[in-house]
């Protein structure tokens, strides 16, 4: 009986003891836990709208760490890993007892450690602590980290810390970045041979490197391959194969591309590891891959900058922001894409897509290509040659200088720039002047952005796109007015689809228009599709001349060879609109069959007298007649042309009386939107819409 009550109290006792010890043991874990914030210390990632990886950044400390989770590598390269690491894994707590007693026994035996007891566990734990000595007292702590992992984590949560942090060798940490850096892919497939190299690597990982010490990278893998356990995995078979296959004998650079999107989403959201874009790699790999070449060619201190971008979605698919990030004698650094520049003759198109609209010409009509003055303005062509008589088809084709300003004298610069607005594209003009005939042969400023986005109503019956940044938000196509109608667009895409391609391009069913500023400082080109826009800059970034420079000579070949490269394929322009016919000019109205202008610069068809033309208040402008004050004074109304008498409408409502004079007054009734309009007697009327502030 005695003996029975010394067991009861001794059990109790180890009760006791061993509850007071789990308790400590809780206390102690609580007190000291793993550093596994420190895991969180990884490279920020750029992707593309795939989540393909376009570009990494180092860490603080410069090392290559890309985050990397189960579900990013090779299951086969998984199974390998514990195979030949920590075949109990998915066993054991942290710490595998019967490999700690093998190595302990051998260890006696030998005098020397001849295996490992180290689990997959207990490497992440030295991973995410690395202590510089190698005493009893750090792999006693390393055993107690691992049992606190495994409190912590899954195991394969586990697996995605050693996938992340394992050792490659130099500044390359984790299996992707090694992955990237040896066989310039991502893990997800690896073969045999890739991954026992993978595997072997993080044990001596600077003994090991491949592009240092080929041999000792070989026979690594060999054991590897040749370890019974890797063996079952693979089949003897397989592991023999792999062993023949040649190893990388040189480390690759990790994907760079986008550089200026890349650098500008790090500024946007410096706390963020993964940024995502609209971008798509292998259009993005195309287009750099045109602009390496393109540069060779272009000569010293040239930049080229190119946008692509979806004219459905507006989101920028692929975006070059020069020749070479790196590069500075080019200044690669700055986003040309970004840049106002003179845009040439690219924005013709929207000249006569207006005149087009505004049934002032068809495809057909007979323009004149002589020398003008305009008020002293006096356009001459690239060529300083002229054409005579010219159809407006060849006119726009040929990019003549005279038959646009004269067409742009008839639609007015203002309604040109209204246009521009419902793009969300505000070209810049020259300080303290107002728009005039110069816009339309480049004399504004404009970005390359910009200009693809006006472009995207041409590819897409006249709506434009809101191009994104290329990084984040949503792009979308614009609310409200089209920026051209579809009949007025596809008699412009129809021309620009039959402009002859650069010598030695492929005819790849594109409309295009190309355009050089003055003094040759800008080669322009912007092509597009049934879905797609791209749009080429060349030049210097100082915006110092080049002689030589065109759009057509410099930029369009760019154009045709990025548009091959991208990968994309040619969506067909979208098909003519209800009423859009090419007319030949005899069988066109009398009216149209000649576009001239009078000596006052009034419009004249076929000897008819000129319809009229509200001169003042301009298309679009803002008047400050004192809304605010509530004492509105009155607007002067101006206009050329017509015959008289004139009926004058104001927001729909005929003003009093009708006026044979080319001047009358009207008092608003309040401030904000309206529409003014004049009526000839011939029944012949003008518009504009003007704001009153």
């Amino acid at each position: 009986m005695r003996l029975w009550r010394k067991f009861a109290i001794g059990s109790a006792a180890g009760v006791v003891l061993a509850g007071g010890a789990l308790l400590a043991l809780d206390a102690a874990d609580k007190a000291f836990p793993p550093p596994l914030d420190k895991a969180d210390m990884l490279s920020a990632e750029v992707l593309d709208a795939d989540g393909q990886l376009l570009r990494a950044f180092a860490t603080a400390e410069g090392r290559w760490r890309l985050k990397t989770g189960v579900a990013d590598v090779d299951p086969q390269f998984l199974r390998m890993l514990v195979a030949y690491e920590d075949q109990r894994f998915y066993d054991h707590g942290g710490v595998d007892v019967w490999a700690l007693g093998r190595a302990s026994l051998q260890f006696v035996r030998n005098g020397r450690i001849v295996s490992g007891a180290s689990t997959l566990s207990m490497q992440v734990a030295r991973l995410i602590e690395p202590r510089a000595e190698r005493s009893f007292a750090a792999k006693l702590l390393q055993l107690a980290r691992a049992v606190q992992i495994e409190r912590r984590l899954s195991k394969d949560e586990i697996l995605d810390l050693y996938l992340t942090h394992a050792p490659y060798g130099g500044n390359l940490e984790g299996v992707r970045a090694a992955s990237l850096a040896y066989f310039g892919k991502e893990p997800r497939r690896l073969t045999v041979a890739e991954a026992a190299l993978l595997v072997a690597l993080p044990q001596l990982p600077e003994r090991r490197r491949p592009d240092r010490n080929l041999q000792a990278a070989q026979e690594a893998r060999k054991r590897v391959l040749e370890r019974a356990a890797v063996a079952e995995v693979v089949g003897d078979g397989e592991a023999g194969r792999a062993e023949a296959v040649a190893i990388p004998m040189r480390r690759m650079q990790l994907p760079a591309l986008a550089a200026h999107v890349a650098e500008a989403a790090l500024r946007k959201q410096p706390a963020v590891l993964k940024h995502q874009t609209t971008l798509k790699k292998p259009v993005q790999q195309g287009l750099e891959a045109v602009a390496r070449a393109a540069a060779m060619k272009l000569g010293p201190k040239l930049s080229l900058a190119m946008v692509m971008a979806d004219a459905q979605t507006g989101a920028i698919v692929g975006e070059v922001g020069s020749a070479d990030y790196f590069d500075a004698s080019r200044s690669g650094w700055i986003d040309m894409t970004r840049v106002n520049r003179s845009p040439g003759s690219t924005l013709k198109p929207f000249i006569y897509g207006l005149a087009f609209e505004q049934g002032l010409v068809s495809q057909e009509t007979i323009i004149e290509d002589r020398p003008a003055d305009f008020f002293g303005y006096r356009p001459r062509n690239f060529d300083m040659s002229y054409q005579g008589d010219v159809t407006v088809r060849e006119a726009l084709q040929l990019s003549l200088n005279v038959p646009a300003v004269k067409l742009l004298d008839a639609v007015g610069p203002s309604r040109l720039m209204v246009r521009f607005r419902r793009a969300e594209v505000r070209p810049v003009l020259p300080p303290n002047e107002t728009p005039g005939l110069a816009i339309g042969l480049g004399g504004v400023g404009i970005t390359l952005k910009d200009l693809v986005q006006l472009y995207t109503a041409l590819a897409d019956r006249g709506q434009p796109a809101r191009l994104g940044d290329g990084i984040t938000g949503t792009p979308e196509k614009l609310d409200g007015e089209p920026l051209l109608e579809p009949v007025a667009v596809w008699n412009v895409a129809d021309i620009l689809s039959g402009v002859i391609p650069p010598a030695g391009a492929p005819q790849r069913g594109i409309a295009y228009k190309t355009g050089t500023s003055y003094g040759y400082r800008d080669a322009w080109t912007v092509g597009y599709d049934g879905r797609y826009v791209l749009g080429v800059w060349v030049g210097r970034p100082d915006n110092s001349a080049v002689p030589g420079l065109t759009g057509y000579g410099t930029a369009a070949p760019i154009l045709f060879e990025a548009f091959a490269r991208s990968g994309i394929a040619t969506t067909p322009l979208p098909r003519p609109p209800a009423g859009a016919v090419r007319i030949a000019l005899s069988e066109l109205p009398i009216s149209q069959r000649r576009f001239a202008l009078n000596a006052s610069g009034l419009l004249v068809s076929s000897g008819r007298e000129p319809a009229p033309q509200i001169v003042y208040p301009p298309e679009g402008a803002h008047i400050d007649l004192g809304a605010k004050g509530g004492d509105l004074s009155p607007l002067m109304l101006k206009l050329q042309g017509g015959r008289a008498p004139f009926r004058w409408l104001a927001n729909g409502k005929p003003l009093p009386d009708l006026s044979r004079r080319r001047t009358q007054q009207w008092q608003p009734d309040g401030g904000g939107y309206s529409k003014l309009t004049v009526i000839d007697s011939a029944g012949r009327a003008a518009s504009v819409g003007v704001f009153i502030d």
